[in-house]
C-alpha cells in the first residue's frame, strides 16, 4: 500500500495539470500544490523528509484569506462597527464555508492521505477539506500575487460574501453572549462538551454552556463550532428571560 501512495505522490504532474485546468486555479507551480494537497497523515505514514504537509500553507493561507475577508467588508461596509464587521468576517471565514468550497472543485479526490485516514472517511471530512482548501489559497499566494490571490478568494467566497450582504449569514450567538455577560462584569464563560456519539466523520456532538458556574444552555450540531453557537442562543434567551 505505501509503495502505491509512494509512487502517486512523485508522479502526479498529470493529474495536478488536470485539476487545475479543469478549476481554473491560478497556479503554475505543481510542487506547491502538491504540497497544499498533502495531509500530515500521509507524512506521517511515509517518514521521509522531502516531503511536505500543507500544514505551513495552510497556516499562511488562513491569514490571506481572513485578510482579503476583512479588507473587502471593510470597504464594503464603511459604516458597520468593529463588532459587526467581525461577526460577519468570522461567517465567512470559517471551516464549514472553507469545506464547501473545496467540495465544489472535488478536492477530497486530490488529498494524499494516510492509509487510516484514507479508510475512516477523510476524503469528505470537513477540517481536511477546508484546510486544504485554505492551504491552497496559501499555494496561489506564493506562486502569484495578492491581487491575483483577492480575485480567486472573492470568486469563491461568493455565495458567503452574497449572504452578508442580504443578512441571511449565521448568526455569532457566542460573541453576542460575551458582550452581553461582559457588561455585567467580568463574569466567566465555559463551553464544555457533555458527550459525543458516532464516528470521527459522521459525529454529533452535545455542547453545554455555562456562566459564572451555572449551566445556561445546551446545544447539539455536528461539530464543536455548532453546538456552541446552538447552546450560546439558548444562553442568550435564558438571560432575556431574566434566568441569570
Amino acid at each position: 500500500m505505501k509503495q502505491r501512495h509512494v509512487k502517486r505522490f512523485e508522479n502526479r504532474v498529470k493529474e495536478l495539470s488536470s485539476f487545475v485546468e479543469k478549476n481554473h486555479i491560478p497556479i503554475k507551480d505543481l510542487n506547491l500544490l502538491n504540497i497544499a494537497l498533502t495531509h500530515t497523515s500521509f507524512i506521517n505514514e511515509h517518514k521521509n523528509k522531502k516531503y511536505h504537509d500543507n500544514e505551513r500553507l495552510e497556516f499562511l493561507g488562513d491569514a490571506v484569506l481572513d485578510l482579503v475577508v476583512g479588507e473587502y467588508l471593510f470597504k464594503r461596509f464603511p459604516q458597520w462597527s468593529e463588532g459587526n464587521l467581525t461577526r460577519a468576517k468570522a461567517s465567512v471565514v470559517c471551516l464549514q464555508s472553507c469545506a464547501e468550497c473545496a467540495a465544489r472543485f472535488e478536492v477530497g479526490e486530490h488529498i494524499l492521505l494516510g492509509r487510516g485516514e484514507e479508510l475512516s472517511g477523510g476524503r469528505t471530512r470537513e477540517s481536511i477539506l477546508g484546510d486544504a482548501f485554505e492551504a491552497i489559497i496559501g499555494a496561489i499566494y506564493l506562486d502569484n500575487d495578492y491581487t491575483t490571490t483577492v480575485s480567486f478568494v472573492l470568486a469563491h467566497m461568493k455565495k458567503f460574501l452574497d449572504m452578508v450582504e442580504q443578512g441571511t449569514y449565521d448568526h455569532d450567538y457566542k460573541s453576542d453572549l460575551q458582550e452581553l455577560v461582559q457588561q455585567q462584569g467580568n463574569i466567566n464563560i465555559t463551553y464544555v462538551v457533555a458527550k459525543n456519539e458516532g464516528p470521527d466523520h459522521d459525529k454529533t456532538i452535545w455542547m453545554d454552556v455555562y456562566i459564572a458556574g451555572k449551566c445556561m444552555g445546551h446545544g447539539v450540531g455536528k461539530s464543536k463550532k455548532s453546538a456552541a453557537q446552538q447552546a450560546a442562543k439558548e444562553a442568550l434567551q435564558c438571560i432575556k428571560n431574566n434566568v441569570l
